[in-house]
C-alpha cells in the first residue's frame, strides 16, 4: 500500500463518510477515512493525491462544530468539500455560511457550469441529492459559483488555481444521477490519479498481514454463516490454519433451517478444514430478551450475550488471544464513527460490552463494503452460493421483530420469510423460462429466452426479507373473527447498502406470497409491503 496513490476522506460526522471512500475506490484509487482531528504532519506522511471533506449534521460557523486547521489549505493538495465540508471550506477561507431561507432535502435539479473540471462530462442540468439547512451565503475570495438550484445560490463553487472544489449536494449517493462522474472528475481531472489500485491484491495482502500479526496465537472466529463472517473465516484459515477455531452460535434468531445449513458447510463434513463448534444457545437468548422492546437495547443484549458465549467456548479451548469478526464498513459507520451520529449499534461493533476477555478483536474486512467482500470471497474460491447469499444482520430476527421477542414470534417470521424467499426463487426460474415479463437486470433491452437461463430479472432485489410488525388487526378466516399479526415484506435494490430504493416486485409474486403466508403461517392474517427507501428508512426494520 505504501506506493499506492490514495485519496483521504476527512470525517466531520456525516453518515456517508465511508460511502465517499467507496466511490473513490470504484475509480481504482485507494481511499480511507480519517477523523477531522488528524494533524497536518499525519496528512503529509500519508502523502495523498487529494482530500475530501465529508458532510455532517452541524453548522460550520458554530465554535463547537467539528473543524480542521486552516493550514490544510496551505499543503498544496487538491480538496473537495461535500455538504458540510463545502460549508466548512467556505467558512474557513473567509466566506459566509448561514441558515438557509429554504432547506433542501432529497432529489433536486441542479444547473452546473460544464467549464468546471468537476462537471466536464456532466449534463447542464442534473439530478442530485440535497440534505442541508445551512447554505453558503457568500463565497470566499477567489472562488466562482459553478452550480445552482432554484433555492440554493451556491450548489457548487471552486477555486481552480488552488484546486479547491465544493458541492452542496452529495455526489456519493446513488440518488445523485451523475454523482460518480463528479467523483471521477475530482480523482482523475483534478488530482491526476491513474487508477491502479485493484481489489485482487486485498486477499493476498490481508492473509500475509494476519499471519504476521497473529504469529502462533490462538484465534476464535465468530462464524454466523453469512457472507462477511464466512469470508473472514476462510481468510484466517488460509493465514493460520488449525490455530483458528470457528464458533457458530445458534441464538435461535436465524432464518429457517439456517443452523443446519451453516453446519453442513463449515462443519466436519464440509469442504473447509476448520475447527468448528456449534453452540445451541437459543434458550439463553430468549431469556435475556424477554419483555425487551427497544431496538438498541435488544442489539446490546444480543451483542453482549454473543461475547459471553464466545468467552465460555474460549475457556474450554484454552488460552485464546484473538477474536475475529466479519465487521465491514457499513457496520462501522452505522454504529457511529468518532462523533458521527449513531443510527444503530451492530453487535460486532457498537454493541460490544465494555469488557471483553480477549487480547484483541481482529476485523480483517473492516475496510470493505459488501460488494468488495463478495469480490474477496470469489478470489478465495468460496462457492458462489455462499458469496451471493442474502445479507443477514448479526442480531438476526431479533431486529426483524418489532417489539419484544418470543419463540412463537421467531417461528412466525421464519416461516413467512421462508415462503417469501422460496416464491422469489420460483419467480426467477419462471422468468428465465420466459413465463414472466421483465427486462434483464443491468440491461436496457428486453432479454429473450435464450439469454435468460443464467441471468436475473431487473425486479430481483439485492436484499429481501419478511419482518413481524407489532401490529395486530381484525381479520376473517373460515367465517370466524381473527386478531392476529401483520407481516411486512421488504425488498430493496442497492449496490453499497448505504443507500437503497424499494423494489417494485411483480404483483403476481406478491399475490402468491401474501396468500401463502396468510394461509400457512399461524398467527398472521395480514401482509404489508414496505415501500420506503434508505434514507429516510434503514434496510432493516430496527
Amino acid at each position: 500500500m505504501d506506493n499506492q496513490e490514495r485519496i483521504i476522506v476527512i470525517d466531520f460526522g456525516g453518515q456517508y463518510n465511508q460511502l465517499i471512500a467507496r466511490r473513490v475506490r470504484e475509480c481504482s484509487v485507494y481511499s480511507e477515512v480519517y477523523p477531522h482531528t488528524i494533524s497536518m504532519d499525519e496528512i503529509l506522511s500519508i502523502n495523498p493525491a487529494g482530500i475530501i471533506f465529508t458532510g455532517g449534521p452541524n453548522s460550520a460557523y458554530l465554535p463547537e462544530s467539528p473543524s480542521i486547521s486552516r493550514d490544510i489549505f496551505e499543503l498544496g493538495i487538491p480538496i473537495l468539500g461535500i455538504c458540510y465540508g463545502a460549508q466548512l471550506m467556505a467558512h474557513l477561507l473567509g466566506g459566509i455560511v448561514d441558515t438557509a431561507p429554504t432547506s433542501e432535502y432529497g432529489r433536486t435539479e441542479v444547473k452546473v457550469e460544464r467549464s468546471s473540471k468537476l462537471f466536464s462530462n456532466v449534463g447542464p442540468e442534473t439530478i442530485a441529492w440535497m440534505s442541508h439547512t445551512d447554505y453558503i451565503a457568500q463565497t470566499p475570495e477567489g472562488f466562482r459559483i459553478t452550480a445552482t438550484t432554484p433555492v440554493c445560490p451556491v450548489a457548487a463553487m471552486e477555486d481552480e488555481n488552488r484546486k479547491f472544489y465544493a458541492t452542496q449536494f452529495h455526489p456519493e449517493v446513488n440518488h445523485s444521477v451523475e454523482g460518480q462522474k463528479v467523483i471521477e472528475n475530482f480523482v482523475y481531472n483534478v488530482c491526476g490519479c491513474k487508477g491502479e489500485w485493484k481489489m485482487s491484491s486485498f486477499a493476498e495482502d490481508t492473509i500475509a498481514q494476519m499471519k504476521e500479526k497473529i504469529g502462533d496465537g490462538k484465534v476464535l472466529c465468530a462464524l454466523s454463516g453469512g457472507v462477511d463472517s464466512s469470508v473472514a473465516a476462510v481468510l484466517l484459515s488460509k493465514a493460520i490454519g488449525k490455530q483458528l477455531t470457528c464458533v457458530f452460535v445458534d441464538h435461535g434468531l436465524l432464518r429457517k433451517n439456517e443452523g443446519d445449513e451453516v453446519e453442513a458447510v463449515f462443519g466436519p463434513e464440509g469442504p473447509y478444514d476448520l475447527n468448528f463448534i456449534r453452540v445451541n444457545a437459543a434458550p439463553r437468548f430468549y431469556d435475556k430478551l424477554a419483555g425487551v422492546k427497544e431496538p438498541e437495547q435488544k442489539r446490546k443484549i444480543i451483542g453482549e450475550e454473543f461475547i459471553r458465549v464466545f468467552e465460555e467456548e474460549a475457556k474450554k479451548i484454552g488460552a485464546v488471544d484473538y477474536l475475529v469478526q466479519g465487521t465491514i464498513y457499513p457496520d462501522v459507520i452505522e454504529s457511529g464513527l468518532g462523533k458521527s451520529a449513531t443510527i444503530k449499534s451492530h453487535h460486532n461493533v457498537g454493541g460490544l460490552p465494555d469488557y471483553v476477555d480477549f487480547k484483541e478483536i481482529v476485523e480483517p474486512l473492516r475496510l470493505l463494503f459488501k460488494d468488495e467482500v463478495r469480490a474477496v470471497g470469489r478470489e478465495l474460491g468460496i462457492p458462489e452460493y455462499l458469496v451471493s447469499r442474502q445479507p443477514f444482520p448479526g442480531p438476526g430476527l431479533g431486529i426483524r421483530i418489532i417489539g419484544d421477542v418470543t419463540e412463537e414470534k421467531v417461528k412466525i417470521v421464519q416461516d413467512a420469510d421462508f415462503i417469501y424467499r422460496e416464491e422469489i426463487s420460483k419467480a426467477v426460474e419462471k422468468w428465465r423460462a420466459g413465463e414472466m415479463d421483465g427486462r434483464l437486470k443491468g440491461s436496457l433491452l428486453e432479454a429473450d429466452a435464450d439469454n435468460r437461463k443464467d441471468a436475473y430479472p431487473e425486479w430481483l432485489p439485492d436484499q429481501y426479507f419478511a419482518a413481524l410488525t407489532n401490529m395486530q388487526s381484525v381479520g376473517v378466516m373460515g367465517d370466524g373473527r381473527t386478531y392476529d399479526f401483520a407481516i411486512a415484506l421488504r425488498a430493496v435494490g442497492t449496490s453499497d447498502f448505504m443507500t437503497a430504493d424499494a423494489i417494485h416486485l411483480p404483483w403476481e409474486v406478491l399475490d402468491i406470497v401474501t396468500n401463502r403466508i396468510v394461509n400457512e403461517v399461524k398467527g398472521v392474517n395480514r401482509v404489508m409491503y414496505d415501500c420506503t427507501s434508505k434514507p429516510p428508512g434503514t434496510i432493516e426494520m430496527e
